[in-house]
């Protein structure tokens, strides 16, 4: 075949695969078979290889895995990614009608909302950037401002189109999306990780999500993800967009859903509509809660937002959440059971948690045995009982609980459950802890005293490997090498070779290569995953982000005395007492000690606390501010040096007051504490 021949088949096989691969996975056309779509990239591939210089980044052979990362690089959205708020009643619904309708009188320009009413994906939201009609940059949400950059995995996924569907594309898109993993390729992971011996998905969300953050995107690939659009973000580099051919000028969010499709974008038609009142749009999520269960995907709800984008405007956005969208979350399904015994758990803090033990029990789509009783003034409140028939109920991913006893179906054989004195794994006895300021004050839960609990030790370790994403190492493998005498603890989990492991039955070498290598690339961690990954009593990742900004550096919090811990706003005295405690521990020194000596590093906090005509001024936000969020008041705030923190106290320097103030601006007059209106807030930190 000649050169120029070669040329026009590579040509033709690209624009039949790219139009298959738009039929099968955005129109789900049936009569595409992934016979003929692999059979003509095989062809493709084989063409590319032999004649390099007609290569083309956009080949659809380019959706293969790419070269392993270190890490993933940190990027800026330029228009936030914001969060939703979520309703879970019809009830709940109208008053948020009723709210925005508020809002919206008050608008010169006032006009009845119409709404559009979508199905919600439970997945990993995603940022995807186009630039003249070519994918340049995927992104995570991460916390709305800053995401990581994981273009590289969701070029794999190929429901996401590397080119823009037709002509003249727009100079820059941005689309938002949620990256999804099918309840039937969970299914075939689990069923894959189970026999690695590896923590299994509780969900696919979770599983989406893990998939997503691989820094190998062979994995990635291997997980057949999937992806709709629903959104083309407002952002101010779109110039020109409005006019470009491909893009019909649109003031409506249906109206965007319909470019999205032509963009060549999967979204989900037949479960969306434009509602012309909120009672259509409650259809929708009646229609959706009926066959849920039995679609491909997991969806928790439906989104419903004012169609209107100039409505959309005038309404903006409070916190985190925009005002003229709201999540509705189906109530959690529940299904009733005869509890047959109630054991007790051991977590990695000692602490002890009941679980009620009963007949495997199907309720929202999965099939459970166990579910949480949290803790004994739950059992009292409750009067849970062995034997009693009870109510249980599961939301999505959130653990199974009992939340109701049927007295009435009661025997008289049912018998009342008493915490054990001594730790049912160990041995040891069991105390109750403080949990105020005054140590008069005992908290709810009983912990196991023994500071070398093996089922401590245990929930430890899974909860270290967990918090530093080392996500090859599953609950099973850490079993099995502690079994093997290659483990004692998290520390020795750096010090593993590769032949340690390949030598295991079931363990190949391939295996073990993933396991090292996954080891290694999380020896650098940032100081506020370190000390979370610690597993201290009450010290969840805020709190670990609020340790690292304040000291910023591992040396300074060891040092540090218990009247400096205590000085940091938001953690209380319990807080600093436990932190205080644990770095006086040798113990946990001597643990520390050892990751260092099997080569863990631990980043220095850059953030430093910023120095300005604000410093060593202490501000409290109340009410919704018109013109900003509270988020970027409070960034201003710090960015001039001073503080916010969430109580009104004598100590407090401002509180900035905003439309419909709480209690906190009752206080801040009782208490003399000076008010800044908007206007006055804003005069402040832009005064120079």
């Amino acid at each position: 075949m000649e050169k120029s021949e070669i040329k026009k088949r590579i040509e033709a096989l690209r624009l039949q695969i790219e139009d298959l691969r738009y039929r099968y996975h955005v129109l789900d056309d049936p009569r595409v078979t992934d016979d003929v779509y692999d059979s003509l990239t095989r062809e493709l591939r084989e063409l590319e290889e032999k004649n390099p210089e007609f290569h083309d980044p956009l080949s659809p052979t380019n959706r293969v895995a790419g070269k392993p990362l270190d890490k993933f690089l940190k990027v800026r959205h330029d228009v936030r990614m914001l969060s939703l708020n979520d309703v879970f009643s019809k009830d709940e619904l109208e008053a948020w009608e009723n709210r925005i309708k508020k809002v919206l009188s008050a608008s010169p320009d006032a006009v009845e909302p119409v709404y559009f009413a979508e199905i919600k994906f439970d997945g990993l939201a995603v940022s995807l950037i186009y630039k003249k009609g070519v994918l340049v940059r995927g992104a995570t949400r991460g916390d709305g401002f800053i995401g990581e950059d994981i273009t590289q995995n969701l070029k794999t996924i190929k429901s996401i189109p590397l080119k823009l569907r037709g002509e003249n594309p727009p100079e820059f898109l941005e689309v938002r999306g949620e990256a999804i993993m099918t309840k039937k390729v969970l299914e075939q992971l689990n069923r894959k990780q189970e026999k690695e011996g590896k923590q299994l998905f509780a969900n696919t969300r979770n599983a989406a999500a893990g998939s997503l953050r691989q820094l190998d995107s062979a994995l990635t690939a291997e997980r057949s993800l999937d992806f709709f659009a629903y959104d083309i973000a407002d952002n101010p580099n779109s110039l020109g967009l409005i006019n470009n051919h491909s893009f019909n000028p649109t003031n409506t969010h249906s109206g965007l859903h319909e470019n999205l499709r032509k963009f060549g974008f999967k979204t989900f038609p037949q479960y969306e509509m434009v509602a012309k009142d909120l009672k259509q749009a409650e259809e929708l999520i009646r229609r959706v809660e009926k066959i849920r269960q039995s679609l491909p995907f997991g969806t928790d709800g439906v989104v419903v937002s004012v169609d209107q984008i100039a409505l959309q405007k005038v309404l903006g956005v409070v916190g985190k959440a925009p005002r003229y969208m709201v999540a509705y979350k189906y109530p959690a399904e529940k299904a009733t059971t005869i509890i047959k015994d109630i054991k007790v758990n051991v977590g990695r803090t000692g602490v002890l948690t009941p679980l009620a033990v009963f007949e495997p029990t199907l309720v929202a789509g999965s099939t459970i045995s166990k579910a949480t009783l949290h803790n004994m003034d739950q059992i009292e409140r409750l009067d849970v009982r062995i034997g009693d028939t009870v109510v249980i109920q599961k939301a999505g991913d959130v653990i199974p609980e009992v939340v109701e006893v049927l007295p009435k179906m009661r025997s008289g054989k049912e018998k009342k459950f008493k915490m054990p004195k001594t730790c049912p794994v160990c041995g040891h006895l069991v105390e109750k802890r403080e949990a105020g300021s005054k140590k008069s004050e005992v908290s709810v839960a009983y912990y196991c005293t023994n500071p070398k609990c093996p089922a401590k030790n245990r929930r430890f370790m899974q909860h270290f490997v967990s918090v530093l994403e080392i996500y090859e190492i599953g609950p099973k493998i850490l079993d099995r090498f502690q079994e093997e005498g290659l483990i004692s603890d998290a520390a020795d989990i750096f010090a593993l070779k590769k032949e340690d492991i390949q030598g295991l039955e079931r363990f190949g070498e391939k295996s073990a290569e993933n396991i090292i290598t996954s080891i290694n690339q999380h020896r650098q961690v940032s100081l506020p995953r370190f000390i979370y990954s610690l597993g201290i009593l009450h010290v969840g990742e805020q709190t670990a982000e609020d340790l690292a900004a304040h000291f910023g550096s591992l040396e300074k919090l060891q040092a540090a005395s218990l009247d400096e811990v205590n000085q940091i706003e938001n953690i209380g005295p319990v807080v600093s007492r436990s932190v205080y405690e644990y770095f006086k521990d040798k113990e946990n020194n001597r643990f520390i000690g050892n990751l260092f000596k099997n080569g863990v590093k631990v980043l220095k906090q850059a953030q430093k606390q910023a120095v300005g005509k604000l410093t060593g001024k202490t501000f409290v936000i109340t009410g919704t501010l018109d013109t900003m969020s509270r988020d970027e008041a409070k960034s201003q705030i710090k960015r001039l040096g001073g503080k916010v923190t969430e109580s009104v106290t004598k100590q407090t320097g401002y509180v900035v007051v905003g439309k419909e103030p709480g209690s906190k601006y009752e206080k801040a007059k009782k208490l003399g504490v000076n008010l800044l209106f908007e206007k006055d807030f804003k005069e402040l930190i832009n005064g120079q």
